[in-house]
């Protein structure tokens, strides 16, 4: 081969690994973004379902008027795992959480470890680096509430 011909392979070379560089950024950064949406659809999930629990009769196995005896199984979130009473889910998009609401509580707050945001595997005492809250109340989700 000639010189520019043994230029031209390195610098074809090179693009294609900037390419794939850049090609593996977006796909995680994306991924991310994913895994976060999930998250936010798990929680609006429950918190849809804490609500019907609140609003039934104890009667007929709700709260009757308070959150106290909620947990995930009860609302059947669709989880691995349980843990905590089961006031603790593990699933593929991560960890959920909330401390166990009273007789009294009008409201309670629902954390979320999104899997993307976990180092390590994801258990049921797995953090995330950065958590996402939100306040649960009698009629849904407080949308002021959202943290992350």
């Amino acid at each position: 081969m000639g010189q520019q011909q043994l230029l031209l392979v390195i610098l074809v070379t090179i693009i294609v690994g900037i390419a794939t560089v850049v090609a593996i950024n977006t796909f995680s950064s994306a991924s991310d973004s994913a895994n976060i949406d999930s998250v936010r659809q798990d929680m609006v999930a429950f918190a849809s379902s804490a609500v019907g629990y609140y609003m039934k009769p104890e009667m007929l196995g709700g709260g009757g008027g308070d959150f106290s005896g909620l947990t995930f199984i009860r609302v059947a979130f669709p989880a691995d795992s349980y843990a905590n009473s089961n006031t603790t889910a593990v699933n593929s998009n991560g960890v959920y959480s909330f401390p166990a609401p009273g007789a009294t509580d009008s409201t309670f707050v629902l954390t979320a470890h999104p899997a993307s945001r976990i180092e390590g595997p994801v258990s049921a005492t797995a953090t995330a680096s950065t958590p996402i809250t939100v306040t649960i109340t009698p009629s849904g989700l407080d949308a002021s509430s959202w943290s992350e």
